[in-house]
């Protein structure tokens, strides 16, 4: 088979090389083309020179197109990947400490929340730029498997703005599956699931072995497990509560909800930091920082090591390759993906970006209907999927006010702040993120004259947070190369984590 792939943030070195090796990985797919396209010349040619390696290593006739001309990475693509970070780690950092000064105390921020909310005023515009050049030079019946986060927004902007066919894809639901097994005493593929809900918010709605409903045994499972009821408490008291099961990580869970980082003196109550991905305030940008930090220094070391092997046996659970290879060789493939709800799930909104099962294979992606989430998990969806529309609007239209009333809806915001604080918040962040905002214009000229004035209300311009660890240096990481290198190239950061002692 030959059809072209397309990888638009191909500098980023966990997901591109993990997805190309999963793509490689299927004995169909040796005559495929492969286009990288990525702003940042340097990170583009570090991940095609490691990715061209792999692909001579095992003996295939492919050479990467590798160029900082979007269009041309893009013309007569078939399948897109997007991967991108609008504005990289520093306007991530942005998303994080100007939060932190009003309180806001984030574990990750790239979904919901202060953060989520920017990153998405940032890479919604840039990403309908992609959409436009898909529509006008890539394959007529290109699909877009977006990885990019906010996961949702991005999604809905390119299914209604961007006109472009996109599904959202994440790892959250295997997760999740992997530790139902595990509390159940059971192996992954002995357990069946079903999750709805949406991105990062998705819920065990039935949880099945060998045909029988393990749904109710899950509450007493988790809070028996050595390791989990110390580690996941926000997600074991979400089941104790709304009686299902989350997909998403302690940390990224506890900052979509008004309830587990309001009160910075019971923040440690519901977080554990032997991982940051149990909670650690700041813990995805610190780990995101060591990880960049660590494969441009170690760059020159990573070309001698073996190259990556393409052996199914070896393939991730990431559902990008496995839609690609339905497609096109009709193999049936289930699995979970973000898309347009059109009435899947029947209390959620029909426009909102909704995670539910689909099947895929010669006739296209297929989602079958979900019917009702239990009333309280659509209840906190749908406080979510409000945010979700503001912001997106927002993005698009470049409309302040709208900005604003997504930042007054977000559970997490709204809990810690007032209105004033969330206007001045809004004004900052704004000014700040200037040269990533241009639809923002006019209003980033008003907010600096408001900051300007003097008349501010005060904010604790030194917190760091609850419970925020040091960043290690390049010299701390160098020695422990093995795992930070693991690190630097897991496409997924919690997998495979260093040791966070200081």
């Amino acid at each position: 088979m030959s059809f072209k792939v397309a990888f638009i943030g191909a500098g980023s070195i966990g997901f591109t090389r993990g997805l190309l090796q999963d793509l490689l990985s299927v004995p169909e797919f040796h005559n495929i083309q492969v286009a990288f396209t990525d702003i940042n010349e340097r990170n583009l040619s570090m991940v095609t020179q490691l990715c061209q390696r792999d692909i001579d290593a095992n003996g295939l006739n492919i050479k990467i197109q590798a160029t900082t001309d979007r269009r041309e990475a893009l013309r007569d693509a078939k399948y897109v990947f997007n991967v991108v970070r609008v504005g990289g780690l520093e306007a991530f950092e942005l998303d994080i400490n100007i939060p932190l000064k009003y309180g806001i105390d984030q574990c990750v921020g790239d979904t919901l929340c202060a953060g989520g909310i920017m990153y998405g005023q940032r890479g919604i515009p840039v990403v309908l730029e992609f959409c436009k050049d898909i529509r006008e030079v890539a394959h007529p019946d290109c699909l877009m498997l977006n990885y990019a986060n906010p996961n949702a927004m991005i999604t809905w902007a390119c299914n209604k703005y961007g006109k472009v066919k996109t599904i959202g894809l994440c790892h959250g639901v295997q997760h999740g599956h992997q530790q139902i097994a595990k509390v159940l005493g059971l192996e992954q593929d002995e357990v069946d699931i079903i999750c709805a809900g949406i991105n990062h918010q998705t819920w065990y709605i039935s949880v099945k072995h060998k045909g029988k409903d393990m749904t109710d045994k899950l509450l007493e499972a988790f809070e028996k497990h050595p390791v989990y009821s110390k580690t996941e408490k926000v997600r074991i008291d979400m089941l104790r509560r709304f009686g299902y099961y989350s997909t998403e990580s302690n940390g990224h869970l506890s900052e979509y909800v008004p309830w587990y980082r309001k009160r910075p003196q019971e923040i440690m109550n519901w977080i554990d930091l032997s991982d940051w991905i149990h909670g650690e305030t700041v813990g995805y940008l610190r780990i995101c920082t060591e990880g960049r930090n660590w494969f441009e220094t170690d760059f020159p070391n990573w070309l001698k090591d073996k190259p990556r092997k393409f052996d199914p046996e070896k393939r991730s659970q990431e559902h990008g390759s496995y839609i690609v290879e339905s497609l096109e060789t009709g193999r049936l493939y289930r699995g979970h993906f973000n898309v347009v709800n059109n009435g899947t799930i029947t209390n959620l909104p029909d426009d909102a970006i909704v995670e539910v099962p689909g099947y895929v294979d010669y006739n296209g992606i297929n989602i079958p209907k979900v019917g009702d989430l239990p009333l309280g998990c659509a209840a906190v969806c749908n406080a979510s999927i409000s945010v979700q529309r503001l912001a997106v609007e927002a993005a698009v239209h470049g409309d302040d006010l709208l900005l604003r009333q997504a930042m007054m809806m977000d559970p997490l915001v709204g809990a810690v702040c007032n209105p004033p604080e969330i206007w001045q918040l809004v004004d900052e962040m704004l000014v700040a993120q200037e040269q990533w905002l241009p639809q923002y214009k006019t209003a980033i000229e008003k907010a600096k004259k408001r900051l300007a004035s003097g008349n501010l209300i005060p904010t604790r311009d030194d917190y760091k947070g609850a419970a925020r660890l040091k960043t290690k240096t390049v010299e701390e990481m160098a020695k422990n190369r093995k795992e930070y290198s693991e690190l630097a190239g897991a496409a997924d950061k919690s997998k495979k984590q260093p040791s966070t002692e200081q």
